[in-house]
């Protein structure tokens, strides 16, 4: 059982930064690693925000654009799905500020889709359809033109996994423990695999084999046309990172702390790496080297072959960010609230830009312009030296 604390009525103005007072979470079972989400009653969803596990403090910001009474739902929960809720009142005065004048034509919304509940799950596009998962158990092909549903495939439990769309299938995992294979076209079943536990790591699928991880601890080589079993590997914990595949190595993490490399053909370990903490953020591999971060708070850079260590470097807070390596330099986020440019020979570093919170989201890199996301609510666009 999780319990959710929340301060008093709390009073602030208009455009004013605000933080939920005296909020922090305990939960029955001290082992367990929660996290957080705040609502900030302006009718939007949640939004994830930091918790300290340590003293389950939870460390939010807001800023509110005009005045009213806005209630503050704040949601905590563990790796069970386990949760509790927690509502404060913020009361904000003030006039509502004015709304700033674009300076470029302001974006369009091209199309929506609801869906029955919150999508961790990111998109994947394929032949003008777009594939995605959502909490509500279903897995969604929509037209990327229209947003129309397409077809949805039901499973049943969570669909945080990202799907994967290689030679006119889907494949993608879901917290019933399955990982599933559906034709991209009609949506219809291929094969679906059971592992032990949730499946929310995504697929890498190389060479007609489907490479997956799973909170079984295990990682998995199915077949891409049969889904049957290939080979398996045994890690001590969950598998929560997604496999990267490269030379013929499969390269993935683990909540054991280590980073592992597999044969691709026989699972058989080619090596392991062992970090201070989790690894949770997916590998990357480029010019011989693998580049992932831990929660432990550095990225390292391992040679692909052996994993020696060429290079670490330490920020200031927890990386489940996974990088990309574009030019020479490796982008990545901390749970310090900065995105990193390191040399990705040396990990020297090459520049750092500072959001208001934590940057869990994954860089991406195009036309010389850097996007990422972090807690403070923002999506950055930085231009690149």
């Amino acid at each position: 059982m999780i319990t959710v604390f929340a301060g008093g009525t709390l009073h602030t103005s208009v455009g004013q930064t605000v933080s939920p007072t005296d909020a922090r979470a305990v939960s029955s079972r001290p082992e367990d690693s929660l996290a957080a989400e705040v609502a900030w009653g302006e009718g939007g969803g949640y939004t994830a925000t930091l918790i300290l596990q340590e003293t389950g403090e939870v460390r939010a910001s807001h800023v509110y654009q005009s005045g009213g009474v806005y209630n503050v739902s704040i949601r905590v929960s563990n790796e069970r799905r386990d949760a509790g809720t927690a509502v404060q009142n913020i009361l904000v005065s003030g006039p509502a500020l004015p709304t700033p004048t674009p300076t470029q034509p302001p974006l369009g919304l091209l199309w929506s889709y609801e869906t029955g509940d919150s999508v961790h799950s990111s998109p994947a596009v394929a032949g003008g359809t777009v594939y995605v998962g959502s909490d509500d158990g279903h897995v969604y092909a929509l037209d990327a033109t229209t947003g129309e549903l397409v077809w949805g495939y039901e499973t049943d439990d969570w669909v945080y996994s990202s799907p994967t769309v290689a030679d006119g299938t889907v494949y993608v995992g879901s917290d019933d423990s399955y990982v599933y294979a559906l034709s991209a076209s009609t949506g219809d079943l291929a094969w679906r695999y059971e592992t032990e536990d949730w499946v929310d790591s995504s697929a890498a699928v190389m060479g007609g084999v489907v490479y997956v991880g799973s909170y079984d601890g295990y990682v998995y080589a199915l077949n891409a046309s049969t889904g049957g079993l290939a080979w398996s590997y045994e890690t001590d914990d969950s598998v929560h990172s997604s496999p990267a595949v490269s030379g013929g190595l499969v390269y993935v993490g683990s909540d054991d702390f280590y980073v592992y490399a597999l044969d691709a053909t026989t699972g058989d370990l080619a090596w392991s790496y062992e970090t201070d903490d989790w690894v949770r953020s997916s590998p990357v591999v480029s010019g011989g080297l693998v580049y992932v971060g831990s929660d432990d708070g550095y990225v390292y850079a391992l040679d692909a072959a052996t994993g020696d260590l060429a290079w670490s470097h330490e920020t200031g807070g927890s990386v489940s960010s996974s990088p990309a390596v574009v030019g020479g330099i490796v982008y990545v986020g901390s749970d310090d609230g900065h995105v990193y440019g390191l040399d990705a020979s040396t990990g020297n570093p090459v520049w750092d830009y500072g959001t208001d919170d934590s940057v869990y989201s994954s860089p991406t890199v195009a036309g010389g312009v850097l996007y990422v996301g972090s807690l403070d609510g923002h999506v950055y666009a930085i231009t690149l030296p």
